[in-house]
């Protein structure tokens, strides 16, 4: 049951907008959309693209996650581990959420004008992808893929923000972080293996049991891997982006020995310490491939 909104300060009200979009998780796609920007500028390009590319990137994200959070509220409500977030506990409306919702849509809109007209013609097409995802767990249990994707797009979008076109580099890029996202969720969703069988939700954990399900994220995280090594080929990076490459396999695997079918009890150290390292790692290294 989703409690009666109480009276909230304004400015206090934002401040729980963004902890119930958990703003700070922005960081698990930026690193890979400055990548593709980096790489696609063989360095820095101007500083109004750099700027709008992160408009952009916070715009499309938050759109996303505070539409998810209007679709899933009563499930949310009905699921214990969900039910404290803002809208089923009364601390944020409805209405609240979908303002926030438009706004953060527009900047992604304005950003993509900003930047050149490709980019402005796809933006609505990656606002229907991302907030698409919401409903993706009702019909399907590949909505894991699904996130990838909703993620992916950073890649391409940068690369396009630098040069105008897509590129392939990027599309490959993309993929590698489709597959990367997808293996992080299967091991999210394993918290909700219960409740998604109980409610008819669709996920890989309830569709095929845990125990297959984490070899499905182990072969994402596999693949993931192998396209950020194909994206280096492709891209004639440095010996130091190989390292980088070597160093997010370290990450990934140690990422899988913290879960198990049996025991979740360290989810958040694998979902949002290890991913972090993955991408922000992995950044550091293509910064250090292309500036040294």
């Amino acid at each position: 049951m989703i409690v009666k909104t109480a009276s909230v300060n304004p400015f206090r009200k934002i401040f729980i907008i963004l902890e119930m979009i958990k703003f700070e998780h922005t960081i698990f796609a930026m690193p890979f959309a400055l990548i593709s920007m980096l790489v696609a500028a063989h360095g820095l390009p101007a500083l109004r693209i750099f700027g709008w590319i992160i408009v952009a990137m916070v715009g499309a994200r938050s759109a996303a996650m505070a539409f998810n959070r209007i679709v899933d509220a009563k499930l949310d409500a009905a699921n214990p581990r969900t039910a404290s977030r803002a809208i089923p506990k009364g601390l944020i409306t409805v209405s609240a959420a979908w303002m926030f919702t438009v706004v953060a849509a527009g900047l992604l809109v304005l950003a993509a004008y900003k930047l050149n007209r490709l980019a402005l013609m796809l933006s609505p097409l990656a606002l229907i992808a991302v907030m698409g995802y919401s409903y993706s767990k009702r019909f399907t249990s590949l909505s894991h893929l699904w996130l990838g994707l909703c993620l992916g797009i950073a890649p391409v979008g940068a690369w396009i923000a630098v040069t105008g076109k897509m590129g392939f580099p990027s599309m490959v890029l993309s993929a590698a972080v489709v597959f990367w996202t997808a293996g992080f969720d299967v091991i999210y969703s394993l918290q909700d293996l219960e409740f998604d069988r109980k409610t008819g939700l669709f996920s890989l954990p309830a569709r095929i049991g845990p125990e297959a399900a984490l070899v499905a994220s182990r072969v994402f995280h596999a693949l993931m891997v192998g396209l950020i090594i194909w994206f280096g080929l492709l891209c004639r990076m440095g010996a130091m982006y190989y390292l980088g490459a070597v160093l997010v396999g370290v990450f990934l695997i140690y990422e899988q020995s913290l879960i198990s079918a049996r025991d979740t009890s360290r989810v958040n150290a694998a979902f949002f310490t290890m991913n972090g390292c993955v991408s922000i790692g992995l950044l550091i290294f293509v910064m250090v491939d292309l500036f040294l």
